[in-house]
């Protein structure tokens, strides 16, 4: 491959050599003379781009990138990592996919590394899709791609379109992509939304409704992210109108008890950083400030901006004179005993109830607690329950021991100083087990960890201090920790894949969460699923044949695996009714069963005279289910 620095390119310019592809050449050529500091017309972001693509990376625009599709296990590894932001981000992706439906529109949820962890599009596309990289598993850093979209978002950190021959590969030039970041409530940026098309109008301009779509959704699931772990604490939702305050506000910080910053939208870091005159892209210096240094209000305060107030009233002040409508958003203090924190993990099941009882109890002592149970079977969410039944101030931090790969998670749980090793970051990282000093530690899968880091872990659990990646001195943690696996931890004690002396230290007490098929509760499960999916119109209902179905089925993913089901079944219902056609392919067999059989349909329509509703109450089905099932057989009311 060609690498075109300054001189080389000065040089081809010079002889008057002809570049390679000459139906690309000008779009080449231009790309030159930006490297060499010549005016263009194109975005600054574009600029910035096409200089890191040459001087950085060291791409040759003459050279073809084909769009790379990651390999299967490392796209389990990206969509494990991202586990947690994919949930709480579905409904927004789904809300903006109906939003451009039918306009040949592709969404993208990508990573910190440019992988596309979610991804909704045409499925008759998908052939097309595919080969353009729109698809998911595809890789959109600027390293892999050249300037794209997602690359410059996850570079600039700001929202951008990248239209056409704004790419630097020729091989994107027909796509136009439009991006938005999504920040942690940390500050750091964690995922890009992308709106990409296959094929789009000559005029850059005819994206910015993709751009404000993008823009809007992102600060919506950012907004979730913040109320999905701020449960306890104070939070400050602002907007410049009061008429939207309560509804779709613009930005959101949370509070300790202290009054000092514990969370923000990114929207929110941009405010607060303004207000006291510092940078939005150095977060650390906005987190565990006291509210005070950005806004005129005590903590005493902000009972005077809940909505006991009319929206007009909540004006607040910024310390750079700015003024904002503030809605305030009490702790709920109601939900912080440990026996309330559980309660919503049951609906009914004897074991379960028994199982939350204890969790209760050992909640509040902070001993370390192992959680077994299969996969899916919902470990994650009780570790969260037990957490907001401590009362810690700290965070919940969770780690998946089975998705980081074993080259990374000693950086990643220890953390690392500034040049620690080659390819560190420059600023260094704070590893998760400091990041949850205060709160609770959630080790998922421990029984994956690798032997040499098990070591590492007992000195951390047994002395209260981690000792980051190139530091001579140890910093204190106090934590709680709660562990879980799916395999039997004994068993790898006794087999030494696992230390003897870890294993007595992270399950002081073990509490072994059933699987689904297990449960006598299915029923509430799937109730408070299916609530997930209400619209305008509410929340789709089941016909008894699709429940029927899913009573039948084992469940070997658990709920997971039933989520999942009724995410795919909503999403395909007709008339806001899941029938057992709208179930996956995995339920057929139950499906099939849970559905009349030419026989006994034709034998029971007799019965009834021809009556379809009668036919259908005796059959236990939905009304559509006969009418659907005298479609295939060329039944009429009259056999």
């Amino acid at each position: 491959m060609l690498l075109w620095d300054s001189a080389q390119i000065g040089r081809t310019l010079a002889n008057g050599d002809d570049m390679p592809n000459s139906l690309h050449s000008a779009h080449i050529r231009e790309i030159e003379q930006v490297g060499l500091g010549r005016p263009t017309q194109r975005d600054a972001h574009v600029v910035s781009s096409w200089l890191r693509c040459l001087d950085q990376y060291r791409l040759d625009p003459a050279h073809a990138c084909e769009a790379y599709i990651v390999p299967d296990g490392r796209l389990r590894e990206h969509r494990q990592q991202s586990e947690a932001l994919i949930a709480i981000a579905r409904s927004g992706l789904d809300s903006l996919f109906r939003h451009v439906a039918g306009q040949n529109y592709v969404l993208l949820l990508a990573d910190r590394q440019g992988v596309t962890v979610e991804f909704l599009g045409d499925a008759q596309q998908t052939a097309s899709l595919r080969k353009a990289g729109l698809y998911l598993g595809s890789e959109w850093s600027e390293r892999r791609a050249g300037t794209c979209a997602v690359g410059a978002c996850l570079e600039s950190g700001e929202a951008l379109t990248i239209h056409q021959t704004d790419h630097f590969d020729n091989t994107h030039t027909p796509l136009s992509c439009t991006a938005a970041p999504i920040y942690s409530a940390d500050g750091e940026l964690v995922a890009v939304l992308d709106l990409s098309l296959l094929s789009s109008p000559i005029l850059k301009t005819s994206q910015n409704l993709a751009l404000h779509l993008v823009t809007s959704t992102a600060r919506r699931i950012e907004m979730a992210n913040l109320m999905a772990r701020t449960r306890n604490e104070w939070v400050l939702r602002f907007a410049r109108s009061p008429e939207f305050l309560d509804v779709d506000p613009e930005a959101a910080i949370s509070l300790d008890g202290s009054g000092r910053i514990l969370g923000m939208t990114h929207t929110g870091a941009k405010l607060l950083a303004s207000a006291a005159g510092l940078d939005w892209r150095h977060p650390a210096g906005l987190i565990g400030q006291p509210v005070t240094r950005f806004f005129d209000v005590e903590l005493d305060d902000l009972p005077r901006y809940t909505r006991a107030h009319a929206p007009q009233q909540r004006l607040i002040a910024a310390r750079d004179g700015n003024a904002l409508f503030a809605h305030a958003i009490e702790p709920n203090r109601h939900a912080r005993g440990a026996a309330v924190a559980v309660r919503g993990l049951d609906g009914g099941d004897a074991r379960m109830a028994a199982l939350l009882a204890r969790a209760a109890k050992l909640a509040r002592q902070g001993l370390p607690i192992l959680l077994q149970g299969e996969t899916g079977v919902g470990k994650e969410y009780l570790a969260r329950a037990i957490h907001d039944g401590s009362r810690r101030a700290g965070r919940f931090v969770a780690v998946n021991c089975a998705a980081i790969p074993e080259s990374l998670i000693e950086s990643e749980l220890f953390g690392y100083l500034p040049g620690a090793y080659t390819g560190a970051a420059a600023k260094g990282r704070k590893g998760l087990i400091e990041e949850s000093d205060g709160g609770t530690l959630f080790l998922d899968e421990i029984g994956d960890m690798p032997l040499a880091l098990q070591s590492r872990l007992l000195r951390v659990l047994a002395e209260s201090e981690v000792t980051p990646i190139g530091a001579n001195a140890p910093r204190a943690v106090r934590l709680s920790l709660v562990s879980a696996s799916h395999r039997d931890l004994a068993a790898l004690v006794r087999e030494g894949r696992f230390r003897e002396d870890l294993y007595y230290r992270v399950n002081a007490a073990t509490l072994t969460v059933p699987p689904l098929r297990e449960r006598d509760d299915l029923e509430w499960l799937i109730a408070r699923l299916l609530a997930r999916h209400q619209d305008d119109s509410g929340a789709p209902a089941l016909a008894p044949a699709a429940l029927m179905a899913l009573k039948a089925h084992s469940w070997p993913g658990n709920i997971r695996e039933l989520a999942n089901v009724i995410a795919v079944a909503a999403a395909l219902c007709e008339n806001g009714v899941i029938e057992p056609g709208d179930l996956p392919d995995a339920l057929a067999p139950a499906a099939a069963a849970a559905s009349p059989g030419e026989a006994a349909l034709r034998a029971m329509l007799a019965r009834c005279a021809g009556n379809v509703s009668e036919a259908a109450r005796r059959l236990g089905v939905d009304r559509s289910t006969v009418h659907r099932q005298m479609r295939r057989y060329g039944l009429s009311s009259r056999h």
